[in-house]
């Protein structure tokens, strides 16, 4: 898309991306400076590497802004075009598996208390602690 996503719902304030946009940290941290508390990413990582970065990097995102982080996969289908990895799985902030499933197709459900994320940042105050004279993040979004 154009710009970046965070909306304000019932269920806590939520930043969406797309599978691909795990890769990037800093989308993340600029959900986080916007008052994101779990950030969704729908996608399908194949089977080469789903294997080793879907977890990995659904974790990075979590423990990196102190947040939730929900990554939903199609299920694998062998016989498709496009083999997805599948496991979708629900981090938390300090970045352990809440809820996960295997590439079959399935529901995952996930108690999550937004409380954790405050509670994450006041014994490890990260955002604080950043060395703010040697690197930044620049929101183009807001800037403009």
């Amino acid at each position: 898309g154009e710009a970046g996503t965070v909306v304000a719902t019932e269920a806590g304030v939520l930043g969406v991306g797309i599978c691909y946009d795990m890769r990037f940290p800093e989308l993340a941290m600029m959900y986080a400076s916007r008052g994101a508390q779990m950030i969704i990413y729908p996608g399908a990582f194949n089977m080469t590497t789903g294997p080793k970065h879907w977890q990995l990097l659904q974790q990075a995102r979590a423990v990196d802004n102190q947040l939730f982080v929900a990554a939903c996969s199609v299920a694998r289908d062998e016989g498709a075009s496009y083999t997805a990895w599948g496991h979708s799985t629900v981090v938390g902030p300090f970045a352990e598996i809440i809820a996960t499933t295997d590439e079959k197709p399935g529901l995952v459900v996930a108690d999550v208390d937004l409380e954790e994320i405050q509670t994450r940042r006041r014994n490890m105050p990260l955002t604080a602690q950043k060395r703010h004279d040697l690197y930044e993040l620049v929101d183009k979004q807001r800037a403009s």
